[in-house]
């Protein structure tokens, strides 16, 4: 076994935390390369010190966490209670990382792979995501706990901030492979950006935006048409070559508002004239359909899931949707990960911050030309 996930509910964080490194114990030993901490805000202001008992008692080689508005694990989301998730691997030698000017390193090596967490206040994705050197994999998300600054912990080996971002690079030759599922689907047709203003869509295919959206929703079916207000979002086509666009062809944003007397439609994104766009419904069917398609062909060893905190029993109804899928497809219970408030990782080829997707990172996958399982790294001696 190269991987252990352990869960604790328990409301007392010192009871929880001994309980956690307990289970990693027993099932993979002591001295992982890595160490993965999730904790709900009930255990925010013990975070620092969560930290260091992980570190002085499984001696992991570099530990990095998140405070979240809801943790997972194996089968599970913990919502609404306390919840600490402790993930831990044999991955080779890691770098733990401090994003203090908001950038990755230039020189990581080419086939590596990046988890990495931040604080949603502040933190300048697009400087971020450009910064990722090529055939370099990010997947991760933005810390839920707090919906207001400073309340928030990261956590780096022995040192807990309250902003920026930290991020752990796992070595290549793990067979890591992203995953991202949007869970919209495409509703009404393509239309071609005709005018643009900052981030409002004037007009499409020559009409303005409004009146295509008034149009839209006309057609959708009594059952969708219930949603308007909080699952209309935009596709943004990746791929302007394609003749026809379906699920998975779209970066997804949101809808946020319109203006009656110009016809203008606010988006959550900035684009350019003669950018394709089609409107995007989420609802529960389309988002568990799409997850389960884009895991349907994989197996992994283990999963670190970044899923938004919009999903949950929010979206589904019950709490545990996403995770359960993980493990069912994957066939491993190996799956840890946390609600965010943004979501990290590439489609159609760049990395981008998402919002209501899943995204994860999985490991020892079957993936044809990687190799499932290469010599795991045994600690004799921490």
């Amino acid at each position: 076994m190269r991987y252990a996930v352990a869960l604790s509910g328990h409301p007392d964080a010192a009871t929880a935390v001994g309980e956690v490194v307990g289970q990693v114990m027993d099932r993979l030993g002591p001295c992982p390369d890595v160490a993965v901490l999730f904790l709900s805000s009930s255990h925010v202001e013990r975070a620092a010190d969560l930290a260091q008992t992980v570190l002085q008692t499984l001696a992991p080689g570099h530990l990095v966490g998140c405070s979240a508005g809801a943790v997972l694990a194996q089968r599970q989301e913990v919502e609404q209670a306390p919840g600490l998730v402790l993930w831990a691997g044999r991955t080779g030698p890691a770098k733990a990382l401090r994003l203090d000017g908001g950038r990755l390193p230039a020189d990581l090596v080419a086939g590596s792979s990046v988890l990495l967490v931040a604080d949603p206040f502040g933190f300048d994705a697009d400087v971020v995501l450009d910064s990722i050197p090529p055939d370099v994999t990010v997947v991760g998300g933005l810390a839920s706990a707090a919906g207001r600054p400073g309340g928030n912990r990261l956590l780096l080996d022995d040192a807990a901030f309250s902003d920026g971002a930290v991020a752990m690079v796992l070595p290549p030759g793990l067979g890591a492979r992203p995953l991202v599922s949007q869970g919209c689907r495409p509703v009404g047709d393509p239309f071609v950006v005709t005018g643009m203003d900052g981030n409002l869509v004037l007009t499409l295919g020559g009409q303005p935006a409004l009146q295509r959206i008034r149009k839209v929703l006309s057609t959708l079916s009594d059952a969708d048409g219930k949603r308007p207000d909080n699952g209309l979002h935009v596709g943004i086509v990746i791929d302007e070559n394609r003749s026809t666009f379906g699920t998975g062809d779209f970066l997804v944003r949101g809808v946020l508002g319109a203006d009656r007397d110009s016809g203008a439609v606010a988006i959550d994104a900035r684009v350019e004239v003669g950018t394709t766009l089609q409107f995007q419904v989420r609802d529960a069917d389309s988002a568990s359909r799409d997850l389960a398609s884009r895991l349907h062909h994989h197996r992994a060893e283990s999963a670190l899931v970044f899923t938004c905190n919009g999903r949950g029993s929010h979206l589904f109804g019950y709490p545990g949707h996403d995770a359960g899928l993980f493990v069912d497809r994957l066939e491993t219970t190996g799956v840890a990960g946390m609600h965010c408030a943004g979501e990290i990782g590439p489609v159609g080829g760049r990395h981008h911050l998402h919002g209501f997707t899943a995204s994860a990172l999985l490991l020892g996958t079957d993936d044809p030309g990687v190799d499932p399982n290469p010599s795991p790294t045994v600690a004799e001696e921490c």
